[in-house]
């Protein structure tokens, strides 16, 4: 019997968390339908779009992704700190960026009418801040409003009706610094595992895409979870790895062929930071702009550590 959302997911543990999402339907989330030729690679770009859209406004950081034929794969990082820290006014204007929020809510947003509510409707007003302040880092409400935009998108595209995806989300709890790395390599690489790109950089609609053609420039994708190294400024938030490791990382785990998988990264290729030019990359410069480009962010929370324990990736 599957457990129940709320006892796979315990802030008091980890605050990361791999989430799948699969398609239902025969013509997939994205792809070319075989039968009928039309393609829906177009949906692609809807979901990574969204997802990045709500990073922005949730207190839950995208720590990696990959928008595949018939699934989604998102390492997630929540922030409850941050959440707890915003006032009224930022979780309002938030949540009014996704949904519309009660009349009061709106009321009390607008300078000119807030000084026309009673007591009584301040304290409502507050209460409705406080549900959407646990919303704000909640992972079902982050999944809920990705997956069903997505399936209404689609089902307006399709002109049907009915269930889009599987179900709900399946989550896994990330439980110490190493599952942590090892799910982000593997979401990555997704695409070339199934063979849908050769190499990581070739790999569109994954996040080490995205992180490998901001590194080009000496910067991070300001709306990924950044990596920090193993900084001790308590003020910085992010992925404790350095990105050059992470990528070599990435490039190693990605060229292991298996018996089980399609695709591999070609013995023949160079290194990935010879390929991508990222050989002359100002590293540090990455790493010393982090707390300027990224500073409005509060502190970094530590994964908890967890021994003796076996933990098994979704593919």
């Amino acid at each position: 019997m599957p457990r129940p959302r709320k006892s796979l997911i315990c802030l008091d543990e980890t605050p990361y968390y791999h989430c799948v999402s699969r398609c239902v339907r025969r013509a997939f989330l994205c792809g070319k339908d075989r039968f009928s030729g039309k393609s829906y690679e177009h949906r692609r770009q809807w979901v990574e779009n969204r997802l990045l859209k709500l990073a922005s406004v949730f207190a839950i950081d995208v720590c990696a992704y990959a928008v595949m034929s018939n699934h989604t794969h998102t390492v997630l990082r929540i922030d409850k700190n941050l959440a707890l820290a915003m006032s009224p006014e930022e979780v309002l204007s938030r949540w009014h960026t996704l949904h519309n929020g009660t009349l009061l809510t709106r009321q009390f947003m607008n300078r000119d009418q807030r000084p026309n509510l009673s007591e009584a409707q301040i304290k409502t007003v507050f209460s409705c801040v406080e549900i959407y302040r646990k919303r704000l880092y909640d992972i079902s409400w982050f999944m809920r409003l990705l997956n069903e935009f997505i399936a209404r998108k689609a089902n307006k595209e399709d002109e049907c009706t009915g269930r889009f995806w599987e179900g709900r989300f399946k989550s896994q709890a990330l439980l110490d610094e190493s599952a942590l790395l090892a799910c982000m390599a593997y979401v990555d690489l997704n695409p070339i595992r199934v063979g849908k790109a050769k190499t990581p950089e070739k790999a569109m609609y994954t996040s080490v895409s995205r992180r490998i053609a901001k590194a080009k420039v000496n910067k991070q994708p300001p709306e990924l979870l950044p990596f920090i190294g193993d900084s001790q400024n308590s003020k910085l938030r992010g992925l404790p790895f350095r990105l050059e490791d992470y990528l070599n990382l990435v490039d190693q785990t990605g060229r292991q062929l298996r018996s089980n998988v399609k695709g591999a990264i070609p013995q023949n290729c160079e290194p990935i930071l010879s390929r991508t030019g990222l050989t002359q990359t100002d590293w540090s410069e990455i790493v010393s702009t982090i707390e300027s480009n990224f500073s409005s962010k509060i502190s970094l929370s530590l994964v908890k550590r967890k021994t003796g324990k076996r933990y098994q990736l979704v593919g």
